[in-house]
């Protein structure tokens, strides 16, 4: 049995789920007792909680996308639990690989990692990044916050906020983009390294996402806009595989850095 589907991972994401769903219902009723003993209608309580119900289906379709990513190597158990209570497409696939490429293996996260010992440690890694934030957050966030309140209250504007948030998701993407141009695959593995199929895929992914935005400020749709990054995300992913099919195979295959 495939150690990386088996009952036991399951039944660990299935714990997940159960806490993370008895968590949300906790809340969701006290929130609305607490409506309520304020004086709000229940008609305004209904919209707010369709609302926010509809606004987790963009974002969970970023998380099928990320469980889908990953799990040729590594199953669909663990990713599904890592993304069940916390985690993003960004972190969980920059962690797994680094983590992959720090033990040595061939490719990274691009095929199944078979190995017990290698998985565990990239479970680890994959864990601990995001248990930061949750331990040092409520000790050191009010600091933060009141240094960014005396920057912004310095400079009279958010300028200086703004481009120190825009250059860090930048680093963010800046690392997926590197991996399309330079990464390193397996010699003896077609596709899984930088070359024609893996820039097609990252300009398709680009240009539809530019496509998506401008279409949806041009024509208002401010609704739409969650959905424009996962709408992109799985599109390119069915462009590699048209690519892959329609383009001569020593063209789509041919690898600078395979």
């Amino acid at each position: 049995m495939d150690f990386r589907q088996s009952p036991f991972m399951f039944a660990l994401g299935g714990v997940v789920v159960v806490f993370v769903l008895g968590q949300s219902l906790f809340f969701l009723v006290r929130a609305w007792k607490r409506g309520r003993a304020m004086g709000m209608p229940v008609s305004t309580l209904r919209n707010t909680v369709t609302s926010s119900a509809l606004f987790t289906v963009a974002p969970s379709i970023a998380i099928a996308t990320t469980v889908l990513a990953l799990s040729n190597a590594l199953g669909v158990a663990l990713p599904w639990l890592r993304m069940n209570f916390i985690g993003s497409f960004t972190y969980e696939t920059i962690a797994a690989t680094a983590a992959a490429e720090g033990l040595g293996i061939p490719g990274g996260i691009g095929a199944p990692i078979t190995d017990p010992l290698s998985f565990s440690t990239i479970a680890w890694v994959m864990t601990i990044g995001s248990v930061f934030p949750l331990v040092l957050l409520p000790i050191f966030l009010k600091k933060i916050q009141s240094k960014i309140s005396k920057a912004i209250e310095k400079q009279g504007n958010t300028a200086w906020t703004d481009l120190i948030s825009a250059a860090a998701f930048i680093g963010l993407i800046a690392a997926f983009v590197a991996r399309a141009l330079a990464g390193q695959g397996e010699a003896d593995r077609a596709g899984d390294g930088a070359g024609v199929l893996s820039v097609l895929t990252l300009a398709t992914a680009i240009l539809l996402m530019l496509f998506l935005e401008l279409l949806v400020n041009r024509r208002g749709w401010k609704w739409a806009e969650p959905f424009t990054m996962p709408v992109s995300m799985f599109a390119a992913m069915g462009a590699a595989v048209l690519f892959a099919r329609i383009l001569p195979e020593q063209i789509a295959f041919l690898e600078w850095r395979g």
